[in-house]
């Protein structure tokens, strides 16, 4: 059975960092891309950050990019996903996606192409 368990989210200031973690079990850790996606009320889930197995290909939205960073520990089936210089306009739940076949198919499929989320954490950053 899969199971992705999300943590970290929280309240933080304009400016400030979280990190995010997922630990996943199952099946659909090994030898796939995982990637984080956030949504706002009435907003579509966007992927913003992938990574593929061996670490060695990510993906970040423009919109954060040069601001989170990504990251796994295979060994530990966990998934990071560093935060900073946050802004108010990051405000969302954030969600833990597995099973992607590559960094690229994330990105042409988004999120209908998941078929593992975790429950999501809230992220909220005030200004």
């Amino acid at each position: 059975q899969v199971q992705l368990v999300e943590s970290g989210g929280g309240l933080v200031q304009a400016g400030g960092s979280l990190r995010l973690s997922c630990a996943a079990s199952g099946r659909t850790f090994s030898g796939y891309a995982m990637g984080w996606f956030r949504q706002t009320p009435g907003k579509e889930r966007d992927l913003i950050a992938a990574i593929s197995w061996s670490s060695g290909h990510t993906y970040y939205a423009d919109s954060v990019k040069g601001r989170f960073t990504i990251s796994r520990d295979n060994a530990k089936k966990t998934v990071y996903l560093q935060m900073n210089s946050l802004k108010p306009e990051d405000t969302a739940v954030y969600y833990c996606a597995a099973g992607l076949a590559s960094v690229s198919s994330a990105r042409i499929l988004g999120a209908s192409g998941i078929n593992y989320w975790g429950k999501g954490t809230l992220v909220t950053v005030s200004s």
